[in-house]
């Protein structure tokens, strides 16, 4: 197993990203044939009743996390909330799932869009840089180009 800082998470929830301010948190690779991930949060305890939502439905989300280095792109994965526990006035959520395959053209394809919508010179690396930070969804058809 390997473990990692995570510096910020976010789910991604009907095309918006809700953003969880961490206190804490680490990520584990188990290094399993399952090619499982935990990831255990630590923030303030008025997200309980929010986790606790997803711990009922047992709903597979949409999650990324930025690991070790505030300059990392955003890890993609597929979750699920495990359980939460309090810890005075924080809560430590505990969620499982998988790295989900990044697509391999993202980058190509947020550049062609860039220079569609006109962009050039400092402004388009500007936002280029911040696009790859962010992964916003594309205007072009995702589903043709494997989201």
């Amino acid at each position: 197993m390997k473990t990692f800082k995570m510096l910020a998470f976010d789910l991604l929830l009907n095309d918006e990203i809700k953003e969880i301010p961490l206190t804490d948190g680490i990520i584990i690779n188990q290094e399993n044939s399952h090619k499982m991930w935990i990831l255990e949060l630590f923030t303030a305890d008025t997200y309980y009743d929010f986790f606790q939502n997803f711990v009922t439905s047992g709903e597979v989300l949409d999650a990324r996390a930025i690991i070790s280095l505030p300059d990392n792109e955003p890890a993609p994965f597929a979750v699920v909330v495990h359980s939460i526990t309090k810890v005075g006035d924080k809560i430590s959520v505990l969620i499982k799932g998988r790295l989900k395959a990044q697509r391999k053209k993202y980058a190509e394809l947020l550049l062609a869009q860039l220079l569609e919508d006109g962009l050039r010179n400092d402004e388009l690396l500007e936002a280029f840089d911040q696009g790859m930070r962010n992964r916003p969804s594309l205007q072009k058809n995702n589903e043709e180009d494997g989201k």
